[in-house]
Formats: C-alpha cells, sequence, structure tokens
C-alpha cells in the first residue's frame, strides 16, 4: 500500500513532530510504503532524512503560485498513490485535483486544534470546511477539535498523538544541563511552547514573580521562540531576572523537561484550543505533574486532580497557588507525575498511534 504524506513545511511544531513519529513507527509494518511531500525547504526536524524515505520539496513560490496544483498532479499521476494523507488545510486544498482527477481518497488530517466558538465566518472554518466535502476522512488528534470545526459525523475520525518512549532513552545528564544554565539546587518550573498570542506566557511569568515573592529556591524556564519573546522578557523586573531562563528553540527539549519539577502549558483559549499537545505528552512521560489551561484536547489528556490541574484561562494567582502545592507536596507531585506516565504509555503510545492510522489506512484500502 502506496501512502502519500503532505504538509505544509518541516519547522517546529508538534504536528510535524506527529508526522515524524509516525514514519518511525510505520518502520514496522512493511505492507506500507510511505513517500513524503513538504512543500516548503525550511526544516526543523533534519531526523527526517534519515528516516529512509523518499522526500520530495515543492516549494510554493510565489505562495499563491498555482504551478503546485499542476506539479502534485503529476507526481500523483506518476508515483500512483492508493491514500493522500495531507496533515494540513492548505496541503489538502493542493491535493484536491489530483484526488478528483486520479481518483485517490484524501486522509484529510488539518483538525489539530479545538478553538471554541469560531464564528461562521472565521476564516480556519471556512478553509477548513472547503475541503470536507473532498476528504473521505477528516482526521483530528482531539474529540474536542471535531466538535469545533463540526466535522460530519460519518467522515470523523480522533486519533490520539502517539509518545515514542525512545525520545527518552538517551537524555543529557541533567548535572551538566544546569551547569549549562546556572542552575544550582533551584527547582525548575517550565513551560515549552511558541511565543505566539495562542500561548500566554504572560499568564506563565506573572504566576512566576507571584511565586518569587514567597520563595527563593524557584527558576522558570521557557522553552521556544516567536514574535513574543521579547515583549516577555521585558515584563521581568530587573531583581527577578535570573529567576527566569529562556532558551530559544532547542533540539534536546526532552532533557530539558527532565529538568521540570512541574510543566506548565498556559493557553490563551480567547484565541485558541488545544489540540493534544505534544508538550503535554512530554511533561508526562517524563513523569512531570502538569499544570495547564482548562479547555480543548487538553481535558482528555490532563485528569485534574489526578496526574495534575486545570485551571481558568488567564488567572496567574490560581496557576501559582496550584504550582506552590506541588512544590511545597514532593510526594503529591510525584504520585501525579507517576500517574500521567502511565496515562501515556496506555493511552498516548506511540505503538498506539501507530496502528490507528495503519487500520485506518487498511480501512480506506477496503
Amino acid at each position: 500500500m502506496k501512502v502519500l504524506l503532505l504538509i505544509d513545511s518541516l519547522t517546529s511544531g508538534g504536528r510535524e513532530r506527529r508526522l515524524i513519529e509516525l514514519i518511525k513507527g510505520c518502520k514496522s509494518h512493511e505492507d506500507i510504503e510511505l513517500s513524503l511531500v513538504t512543500f516548503s525547504d525550511k526544516v526543523h526536524y533534519k531526523e527526517v532524512f534519515e528516516l529512509g524515505i523518499p522526500i520530495t520539496i515543492m516549494k510554493r513560490v510565489p505562495k499563491k503560485n498555482p504551478m503546485v496544483f499542476y506539479k502534485l498532479y503529476q507526481f500523483c499521476k506518476s508515483y500512483k498513490p492508493d491514500v493522500i494523507h495531507s496533515w494540513g488545510t492548505m496541503s489538502t486544498i493542493l491535493a484536491i485535483p489530483a484526488s478528483v482527477l486520479l481518483g485517490i481518497k484524501i486522509i484529510n488530517g488539518n483538525i489539530v486544534n479545538a478553538t471554541k466558538d469560531m464564528g461562521f465566518f472565521d476564516e480556519r472554518l471556512l478553509r477548513a470546511r472547503l475541503t470536507f466535502p473532498f476528504s473521505k476522512v477528516i482526521l483530528g488528534n482531539s474529540l474536542a477539535g471535531l466538535d469545533a470545526y463540526s466535522v460530519p459525523e460519518k467522515k470523523r475520525v480522533c486519533i490520539y498523538n502517539g509518545f515514542g518512549n525512545k525520545r527518552i532513552d538517551n537524555l543529557k545528564n541533567p548535572e551538566s544541563l544546569r551547569e549549562e544554565f546556572g542552575l544550582a539546587n533551584e527547582r525548575v518550573v517550565g513551560m515549552v511552547a511558541s511565543f505566539t498570542d495562542k500561548k500566554d506566557f504572560a499568564n506563565f511569568i506573572n504566576a512566576g514573580l507571584r511565586i518569587l515573592d514567597s520563595r527563593e529556591d524557584v527558576v522558570f524556564m521557557a522553552i521556544g521562540d516567536g514574535p513574543n519573546l521579547e515583549k516577555c522578557k521585558q515584563m521581568i523586573p530587573q531583581e527577578y531576572a535570573s529567576k527566569f531562563v529562556f532558551t530559544g528553540v532547542r533540539s534536546d527539549v526532552e532533557s530539558l523537561v527532565n529538568l521540570f519539577n512541574v510543566g506548565i502549558l498556559a493557553t490563551n483559549t480567547d484565541v485558541h484550543g488545544e489540540g493534544i499537545s505534544n508538550s503535554i505528552l512530554e511533561y508526562m512521560a517524563l513523569g512531570k505533574p502538569v499544570v495547564a489551561t482548562t479547555g480543548g484536547g487538553t481535558n482528555e489528556i490532563v485528569n485534574d486532580g489526578d496526574t495534575g490541574f486545570l485551571i481558568p484561562n488567564s488567572a496567574p494567582e490560581v496557576l501559582a497557588e496550584k504550582v506552590l502545592y506541588l512544590l511545597d507536596n514532593n510526594e503529591v507531585a510525584e504520585q501525579m507525575g507517576a500517574k500521567g506516565k502511565n496515562r501515556i504509555d496506555e493511552m498516548f503510545s506511540l505503538k498506539k498511534m501507530t496502528s490507528a492510522y495503519y487500520e485506518l489506512y487498511q480501512d480506506m484500502l477496503q
């Protein structure tokens, strides 16, 4: 069975990471032949070139260049895939002519968030719904996402993200990382996310400042980059500057998360609804208790009061309260982390995700 994977780019992100994990997982299924087309030459996950599948870069230059439709059609006509598995709205749109003219079924995997209360004329909703009639299956990584986009019942499929434990097999030495960032014996509260309006780093920082008013043995680590990074740095008073570490983009995220005592995901739910966050998967796989903004797919992975805490949107006082509770109660924090790790193994493993995709591909052939 030939499966053609389409993705807009391979820049740093949860969607891209999930694609990489799927390619790795499919190696155990010898009856699946994968080929990948990306519409950008920007590649953060360089490991994709070591996974043994053909990769074609079909740049959209300029972005609205109609020739890309024709190039992809010609590629499909030559490669003859049984299924096109698209990982984004634009890549699905580009695949429609080839699908219609060559009779190739599309798995439309563009539902990766669960933003609630999108208006009828919301661009995200309109673009997504444009692709629905041409899609055999519309795939989401959370039930909340499928509901948010009002995906038709007969076409919807939910497959949760899978975490591959090989990602945490060869972690860097914690002491060398502590030395790199000038950490002594401080507790580490961390957040992995992009510095965009979708994430609420202001909440993270304001909660950190509240915590530092009551204890000094904590450092707040922010892993990621984006347009709001400098603005967030400016929020921190000079006397607390040494208590906040901004790492930028890192290739050793799991090793840094291993330093955390508590993992945070603060989301700006006014503009964004999480699907299944890869950051939360990383926290839980490494046995860290989680404090995250309630809503969307986050409620499907974090059991409130069991594997962590769900908190309201933009409530730094609540975030500070929950983090302080976990820092003050080591045994509770360790129990929550252990339960989270078990939950990943049971419901969000790479093997479980790969098996679900494999079954979906088989169903598409029938």
